[in-house]
């Protein structure tokens, strides 16, 4: 068997027409026709058509290599086929996978899909969904990067939560107490009196025991932070042109998995909407007869807003602005009679961003951890920048799970991470 050939992916073949080439990948389906032995190779790049005869073909998602001459063939995937020359084995399946991965729907139960998701995640409605996710990450990251921001890294084992509560994960840190991060907050604002601009990317753990198709108690958050704003109005623009900056990326580098996966990406209009929760509150109620209770919007209250402004204005965004302190966290700016300068982003019905102006001034801080109750000495750290000339400042974070999800109709947030975490599942 040949074995100087380069490896040619399968998205390459049109340019080798006529060729012999080597593939190398994974035995997606398989078939017998009269002596006529058909295989669909997978490779990271996508499927192609082998036909052969003779073939000691092995049980699907065996690791194989095929040597072959490339030809047109209209109704194979992509075009062309492969004409086997030799076959080979590289590592052979030890059983049938627990479903069938060329399927496009698994009719079988969502947890089963996860139980086996070591296998599952291979599937292409699977793969094509984290690739998306992948080129999100990407263009969040360079857009920051073109607007002069610099990525950080924080710590994930922390001695005090960023939001305080009770949705922490604690851990036993050398015989100290200590605690899964629930958000790299407190560290990003520290990291404005660097750097002015930062954002990073990295998960997160809330120790929530919510068993919603919306929530996960470990994510991928995608924060951001700015200095020297006028207000959180600076931090809504940044976020607008950030997500203008994933949608073009999007329709540039994913088009093939939208197009699997049948998904529409949404305009970002230059400038989102912005509602005062009092307002947004009062709308859902007047228009729709839906009272809202609590500090917040409810689930059914954020679809319903959203559903108004993809009526009046065909948008799906909507920020939803000054919250008021009691369902902010201790650093929140305060404005105007118990609000502060917060505010959440809407996507298609749910929240997918919560963010703000924080603050800057050192006794305002101080007053704000005494309001909250909050132990001044665990946030001691955090406290002491704040004695030297912090700008304004404010940011936001987006759950990448989350937006992921909205953006390909997936209804449930677990399918948009490879391996996710609930309150229920610390495997695989």
């Amino acid at each position: 068997m040949t074995t100087t050939l380069p490896r040619t992916l399968t998205s390459a073949l049109p340019a080798h027409a006529g060729e012999t080439v080597r593939l190398q990948g994974f035995l997606h389906a398989r078939r017998d026709l009269g002596g006529v032995q058909f295989l669909v190779l997978r490779d990271r790049a996508g499927l192609v058509q082998c036909v052969g005869s003779g073939l000691d073909l092995p049980l699907p998602e065996s690791s194989i290599e095929v040597v072959g001459r490339v030809t047109a063939h209209p109704k194979a995937p992509g075009g062309y086929e492969v004409q086997v020359e030799s076959f080979r084995v590289l590592t052979p399946a030890a059983e049938p996978p627990p479903v069938e991965i060329p399927k496009m729907e698994w009719h079988v139960h969502p947890e089963t899909m996860l139980d086996y998701r070591v296998v599952t995640v291979r599937g292409l409605r699977e793969r094509a969904i984290l690739k998306v996710q992948a080129e999100l990450v990407s263009a969040f990251r360079d857009h920051l990067r073109g607007e002069g921001f610099t990525e950080i890294s924080t710590p994930k084992i922390v001695s005090a939560g960023a939001e305080g509560g009770a949705n922490l994960f604690p851990i036993d840190y050398f015989g100290h107490p200590a605690y899964l991060a629930q958000s790299p907050q407190l560290y990003k604002q520290i990291m404005v009196g660097v750097f002015e601009r930062v954002f990073e990317v990295a998960p997160v753990y809330r120790a929530e025991e919510h068993a919603t198709s919306r929530h996960l108690n470990e994510y991928l958050s995608l924060d951001v932070e700015l200095g020297f704003i006028e207000s959180e109005e600076d931090v809504m623009d940044v976020e607008t042109r950030v997500l203008a900056a994933i949608m073009e990326r999007l329709r540039e580098h994913a088009a093939p998995e939208l197009a699997l996966l049948g998904a529409t990406l949404p305009e970002v209009p230059a400038h989102i909407p912005r509602i005062p929760l009092l307002d947004a509150r009062r709308l859902v109620e007047e228009k729709y007869g839906h009272p809202v209770g609590g500090k917040d919007l409810d689930p059914e209250a954020e679809r319903l807003l959203s559903q108004h402004y993809a009526e009046t204005e065909g948008t799906d965004f909507v920020f939803v602005t000054k919250y008021p302190r009691a369902a902010r966290p201790f650093y929140a700016y305060p404005e105007g009679e118990g609000l502060t300068r917060g505010f959440d982003l809407l996507f298609r019905g749910i929240e997918i961003t919560s963010g703000g102006q924080r603050i800057h001034e050192y006794p305002m801080l101080q007053e704000s951890i005494a309001a909250y109750r909050l132990n001044p000495e665990a946030l001691a750290g955090y406290a002491e920048v704040f004695k030297y000339g912090m700008p304004p400042h404010g940011g936001f974070a987006i759950g990448a799970e989350r937006l992921t999800a909205r953006l390909l109709g997936i209804g449930n947030v677990r399918f948009a991470r490879a391996f996710p975490r609930d309150r229920h599942r610390l495997t695989p």
